[in-house]
């Protein structure tokens, strides 16, 4: 038996509770069903507690309370719906992006990957995602364009054109709200140090990743969220800046993988760069 923990929950009163049914399209985990007449909580797993269904009740008889209950499971709840068929699967997801809960989301991605089953959500952009890692300097976030840093050199006013946070690949939340729709640099990391004007000949108007292909370690986790911004944040084009010394191929080759097994196709950019800053070759790939 799956052990309770104190957590928020909703709660319907059924002497307020007419059985109308309006709340229970709005929970996108069929946690709400109508039963003898009164909508009925079937199972604490499958409610996330977040009250979609609360302001849908005309009676006012839905509210949250914090009770000991069972942990939310996102698996069995794709279970259950998945048998609801593809619309309830996408509405879920969504509800999922609308609510930020970015977390259950990836758990549900990664249930229908496994098997075999491409679900294609809107592309309203979610309003934030967190990072894979739990440091607080890894938490995701937009830079607008007042917030970015300037600094003034001798020949005038160099502006940063970063739009976010964090920027390595290992880091970043693929389905993050400025990778979607947006044009991706997927950098080496030395690009940076050694293109003079990096920030406006290449990241400008451009989402960012930088990785490592020679000393970064569990590579397959790139191709896989390469994938995800490809098919799920729907990046429009991946640009890959890369030096000229052999193992920065690497980079170029885990794009490739990438855009092979997503099912969208975007095109893809090569740019590989001298040690002086200069571009050796441009090509699209």
């Amino acid at each position: 038996m799956v052990p309770e923990m104190l957590r928020t929950i909703i709660k319907i009163d059924e002497e307020k509770c007419d059985g109308c049914g309006v709340c229970v399209p709005s929970c996108k985990e069929g946690a709400i069903k109508i039963i003898d007449n009164k909508a009925r909580l079937i199972s604490d797993m499958f409610c996330d507690g977040l009250g979609a269904c609360i302001g849908e009740c005309p009676q006012g008889a839905i509210t949250l309370e914090e009770r000991e209950a069972e942990p939310y499971d996102e698996a069995r709840v794709m279970e259950y719906i998945l048998s609801c068929g593809l619309n309830t699967v996408k509405a879920h997801l969504e509800h999922l992006i609308d609510h930020d809960e970015f977390e259950n989301l990836q758990i549900a991605l990664d249930f229908l990957k496994e098997r075999g089953i491409k679900v294609d959500i809107n592309n309203e952009a979610p309003k934030q995602a967190p990072s894979s890692c739990g440091c607080p300097g890894s938490q995701a976030q937009e830079i607008k364009p007042v917030q970015a840093q300037k600094t003034v050199t001798p020949s005038g006013e160099i502006k940063s054109e970063l739009r976010q946070w964090p920027i390595q690949l290992h880091l970043v939340a693929p389905q993050a709200p400025y990778y979607r729709n947006a044009d991706l640099l997927l950098a080496a990391d030395c690009a940076g140090f050694v293109a003079p004007a990096f920030h406006s000949e290449f990241l400008k108007n451009k989402s960012i990743a930088i990785a490592c292909p020679k000393l970064d370690q569990n590579q397959t986790v790139y191709v896989e969220k390469l994938i995800e911004m490809i098919d799920y944040s729907k990046i429009n084009t991946l640009t890959v800046l890369i030096m000229k010394v052999p193992c920065c191929g690497g980079l170029v080759r885990l794009a490739q993988t990438a855009v092979s097994k997503a099912v969208r196709k975007v095109p893809v950019k090569a740019v590989v760069l001298d040690f002086d800053g200069s571009i050796i070759e441009e090509e699209w790939i």
